[in-house]
């Protein structure tokens, strides 16, 4: 049912825990299933993705898709952050099961609410970025395969 990657991201989770004073925090949450996600990104001066964390409350999927996450924006500009969608994620854990997609809708998500929330504090405006959702429905996921 899960690829070997979901199975080693959810056992073995990479970059879990906070960062403290944190450039940017975004959680994001799906009311039905009851997972929730909140990323912390550390943004040097150059918009630079130094560091990136995680806490996922949540099924095994939700955990892997926050632990990928974190791998694919750390290290990349925030323009590079927010082109990382949920299909990159997803594709980065060699595909999760139709049920599941909902997990990485919440991984982006929880990128962009992390942007979104440093961008405010710096008063700056990032292109391409909207204001997130806080809340994933299932319906939402359904437009996304």
């Amino acid at each position: 049912m899960y690829t070997e990657k979901v199975m080693d991201h959810f056992q073995n989770p990479r970059n879990m825990g906070e960062i403290e004073n944190a450039s940017g925090v975004g959680t994001v949450g799906n009311p039905k299933c009851g997972d929730i996600m909140r990323m912390y990104l550390d943004i040097d001066e150059n918009q630079v993705i130094r560091d990136c964390k995680f806490k996922t409350f949540g099924c095994g999927a939700a955990v892997a898709t926050s632990s990928m996450a974190t791998e694919l924006v750390k290290g990349k500009t925030v323009e590079e952050a927010l082109k990382v969608t949920n299909k990159a994620v997803m594709e980065a854990l060699d595909g999760l099961p139709p049920v599941k997609v909902h997990c990485s809708l919440l991984a982006e998500e929880a990128i962009h609410s992390a942007l979104w929330d440093y961008a405010e504090k710096n008063g700056i405006k990032i292109e391409g970025l909207e204001k997130p959702k806080t809340d994933i429905h299932e319906e939402e996921e359904e437009e996304d395969y």
